[in-house]
């Protein structure tokens, strides 16, 4: 379990919008490079208000399947649709390189497709979610 801290702005739904200064893995990422600050949404069992310091924790586990999704999923798609471009162009009689360029890119935007659908279920399941385990102030 990973745990940090950061200042609830907002509640709705059960949930803490919670502010948190980047960190290391954050700024190294470079998905948001000029955000100081990131948004959490977390599970508020613990009745934190707003302007409170509170600690979370997450799961790592939730971590890694959701940046394996995200950044390696789209990779494997577009290598195995240019694998399958690279079969199927000479069965539908063309051998240069379109083919291959074709279903990488078809299997990449499906990738895509794939990685919105699984945002959207990860967004609805609280289970996924970080866990407000302390109010610091």
């Amino acid at each position: 379990m990973k745990q940090e801290q950061g200042l609830v702005i907002e509640l709705h739904d059960g949930l803490a919008r919670i502010k948190v200064g980047r960190h290391t893995e954050c700024v190294s990422c470079g998905a948001c490079p000029s955000s100081q600050h990131v948004m959490v949404e977390a599970v508020n069992k613990l009745g934190a208000k707003p302007g409170q310091r509170v600690k979370f924790e997450l799961q790592e586990q939730h971590m890694l399947t959701g940046a394996f999704v995200v950044f390696v999923l789209p990779l494997l798609c577009a290598a195995l649709g240019a694998v399958l471009g690279w079969q199927i162009g000479p069965w539908a009689g063309n051998t240069g390189t379109a083919p291959i360029v074709i279903g990488a890119v078809v299997c990449f935007l499906l990738s895509l497709v794939m990685v919105k659908a699984f945002d959207r279920k990860a967004a609805r399941n609280q289970g996924l979610k970080p866990v407000i385990i302390e109010i610091i102030e």
